[in-house]
This record gives C-alpha cells, structure tokens and sequence, in this order.
C-alpha cells in the first residue's frame, strides 16, 4: 500500500487518541494520519506517533452485505499467527465500539518493505524473480502447515463442505445484487454445485493471497507480512492455493495476470511447475481436479468483484476506482466457464495437464 498526501481524518482523531492511550498504545498527543491506497474494501490509515507508525484498518460506513468487511476477523487471525512460519505484523488493539471512529476497526504494525503490483516484475532479474515467487509458495504451504487448534482458530470456520457452502455464500450475494448479471456467471452458479470433487481437506485459508497482499523485506526476497486477512476461514487449502494461481489465467491486459506473457527464460515458473513445488510442499495433489478449482475462484473472485460494484452503485465503496474495479468481474467469469466447461470434458476424471 501506498500513503496518499496528508488529509483530514474522516472521524474524530481526539477520540481515538483518547481510546488508544487507554489501551496502552504509547501514541502521545499527536497523531497524524494518511490514508493508505491499494484496498478496495476496507479504510485503510498510516499513523504516525511521533518516531511510532502504525496501520489502522477500519469497517467503512453505510449499509453493508451480511459477514462482509470482517474486520474482527483479521484483527484475530493475525494475533493468532504471531510466532507461527506465517509472517504477519504485530496486531496491536481491536475495537468494536463504533462511538470510538464511527466503525469498528483494529490498529497494527506498520511494516516497512516493498509491494510489487505488477507479477510480472518487470525490474527484476530472472534470480530475483525466481526467489520472490518460491518465497511466495513457500508461505502459502507454511500457512496451510498451521494447525488451526493450535493458534486459537479451531473455530475460526465450519470444517469441510467448503466449496459447497462458499458457492452458497457467493452464489446468494450475486443474486440478491441489483446489478446485472453476465451469462457466465449464472451458467457457473448453477454448474458448480453440481461438480464438487470428492474428498475434503480443512486447513486455515488467506482467502486472498496474491503477491500484492504480501510485504517483502527492503532488499532480500524475503516475505515480512501477509496482509488483508478479511476473507480468512478455515477451507479446503486448494480452493486457497488455486485463487492464488489464478495469475496464470489472467491476462495482463484484464487484471493482475501473467497469462499470455512469455515467461521462459524470466524466472517466473511455468503454472506447472509452481503447483508442483506446493505439491512437493505439501503432499497435496491439485492436478486432478485443477480446472474444477479454477472456475470455483474465477467465479468467486467475480462475485467479489460484483460485490465491489454493488458497493459503488450505493456509494459505500471505499476505493475511487471502485467502478472500475468491479467492471472486470464479467471477463473474469468468462475464463472461468472456459475452465468448468474444459473440466466437464474430462468425463473419466483422469489427471489434467496445466
């Protein structure tokens, strides 16, 4: 995230010193502010404390769609993960008393490091991009390697049947949107339910993970924080791990991708070659059913997308480029109906090559 110029906070900074100060955060009698950039969905500020930074992450205002902006559950997932192989900055206050800022909100470390947006790291020698893309895998296997009883989330999320209940989950807020809907999308809410692959995993899932959503050190290729845990729960790790490798499927040109990019020579990993270093990772084997689990999350990303939309048709958005934003949720469902329709081709179920 990126901190825009200085401008007054949208609530009551007094009350918030008031209620850091009571909490034990050493913040002193100023505090100064800056909206960080990079989010879609919930307010993000710097703040700064004398020497001190921080991170404060906040529901926005307005009416909101049921379990969305789930700011109690970062805040928690991110205590829990302290001291486990998993880097995330130190959680340092959770409020849930809207008089304070108007939402409830949490207060955080600040990191200082490097975001790359752009996966193809384009300023990067093929080394260097080799690294920073295993120290990605590496993470994602060691946060599906937490065991969730083990840091306090044993119930963090309902055990197994998560494909089910999340095509549920997204199926149902597609539908009672206002917004219109594309053919794919509707041809994906009603073939997903009916090609789950069998078997179950349970493990602590990110939700989100993706190269901007991590910081890296100033200057090793060494993750120092995963961020933006709103959409964590406890889920089937490939769902996790397959949203993650959605790049590959995504073009440039739409959205965060690399598809289409010639990656020999570049030090970026063949999709194939990236799924089977989690594989090695893990023992977990994501081939099979590859093509199933990329339309799951094409099509959950969309509904994510939509659900940015339907925000700025109400105008609680809290990124400017919400619109914008919400616009590729359309593209996005066309590859993944591309996807379920390669999946259904493979009638006996044999090994997919990707």
């Amino acid at each position: 995230m990126n901190a825009m110029p200085n401008t007054p906070a949208p609530f009551d900074v007094e009350r918030l010193i008031e209620y850091l100060k009571a909490a034990g955060l050493p913040v002193g009698d100023h505090l100064k502010l800056s909206p960080l950039t990079g989010g879609q969905s919930n307010p993000t500020f710097r703040m700064q404390a004398g020497d001190a930074q921080y991170v404060l992450r906040k529901k926005p205002e307005g009416q909101l769609l049921p379990g969305a902006h789930a700011v109690d559950r970062e805040y928690r997932v991110i205590h829990a993960l302290q001291g486990t192989e998993v880097p995330v900055p130190k959680a340092h206050v959770y409020c849930d008393d809207p008089s304070v800022i108007g939402t409830p909100f949490y207060v955080m470390e600040w990191l200082e490091g490097r975001v790359f947006m752009d996966q193809s790291l384009p300023d990067m020698s093929p080394p260097e991009r080799s690294a920073i893309y295993a120290e990605m895998n590496r993470v994602m296997a060691a946060l599906h390697a937490v065991d969730p009883a083990a840091v306090g989330l044993a119930d963090f999320g309902k055990p197994g049947n998560y494909f089910a209940r999340q095509i549920f989950r997204w199926s149902r807020q597609c539908l009672e949107s206002t917004l219109p809907m594309a053919d794919a999308m509707r041809r994906l809410i009603e073939w997903l339910p009916e090609h789950i692959p069998p078997g179950d995993d349970t493990t602590l899932v990110h939700g989100d993970f993706r190269l901007d959503n991590l910081i890296f050190h100033p200057t090793e290729p060494r993750a120092i924080g995963v961020l933006d845990w709103e959409l964590s729960t406890l889920g089937h790790p490939l769902a996790d791990f397959a949203y993650h490798c959605m790049s590959w499927h995504i073009p440039a040109s739409l959205w965060r991708g690399i598809a289409g990019l010639e990656l020999a020579g570049t030090g970026i990993p063949s999709e194939q070659a990236y799924v089977d270093a989690y594989a090695t990772a893990t023992g977990r084997q994501p081939a099979e059913h590859w093509d199933f689990y990329m339309a799951y999350n094409l099509f959950r990303m969309a509904a994510i997308l939509r659900g940015i939309g339907q925000r700025a048709a109400d105008g609680t958005a809290a990124a400017e480029d919400a619109v914008e934003t919400a616009a590729k949720a359309d593209p996005l469902a066309e590859i993944g109906w591309a996807c379920a329709k390669r999946y259904s081709g493979v009638a006996d179920g044999r090994q997919l090559q990707i």
